[in-house]
């Protein structure tokens, strides 16, 4: 009996069960054929789990997923209504996501404890230990999150770093700013405040 091709056999999910990469490779295919004919969002996920609509379009409504802060706090999408918020995606070892959060942090202090303008950062990083000591080396008190994935789910498919995304207090998505801002570009994000 001849050898299967390495594409053919089988492999472990990592649950017990074994699945083979040409199973992966139908699936894949099915949910290419899936994205092309434009139902994703009704569609399901390689593995399993139902797909999310697609992300906010700029003026439309963003369907906010729940999800945890690195301090343990949990934030339900209630918790984002009627309030605008600045979602800054970022990693601690990107150069210019470092200077951008500078200005984010500028931002912050000018707005001050009632700023009206919500401002969560979403880590790019693998766990929150790299996290919790970026924010202690550079005096920063942000709202920061790992669920990059349900946050780019919501917002936007952009995968550039750092990306700046605003929702108004009526919860639509207002800017998708890729790569990093000029220092007064950010303080302008204050008019969202009162907006």
């Amino acid at each position: 009996m001849s050898k299967l091709p390495a594409f053919l056999e089988s492999t472990p999910d990592g649950h017990g069960r074994d699945l083979t990469r040409r199973r992966v490779v139908q699936d894949a295919a099915a949910l290419a054929g899936v994205a092309a004919s434009g139902s994703l969002s009704a569609g399901l996920s390689l593995f399993g789990s139902p797909a999310r609509a697609a992300p906010a379009s700029i003026g439309g409504a963003v369907d906010w997923p729940a999800f945890e802060l690195i301090d343990g706090r949990r934030v339900e999408p209630v918790d984002l209504k009627a309030q605008a918020v600045l979602v800054v995606f970022f990693a601690t070892t990107c150069p210019f996501c470092a200077r951008h959060n500078e200005h984010v942090h500028k931002l912050m202090q000018r707005l001050g404890a009632r700023a009206g303008l919500r401002v969560i950062h979403v880590a790019q990083d693998g766990s929150a230990a790299p996290v919790k000591d970026y924010l202690v080396r550079h005096g920063y008190s942000f709202e920061v999150t790992l669920a990059s994935r349900a946050l780019h789910e919501a917002l936007s498919a952009r995968r550039v770093i750092p990306l700046s995304c605003v929702v108004d207090r009526q919860g639509r998505l207002r800017e998708v700013i890729p790569g990093e801002m000029f220092e007064e570009d950010v303080l302008e994000l204050a008019r969202w405040a009162q907006a």
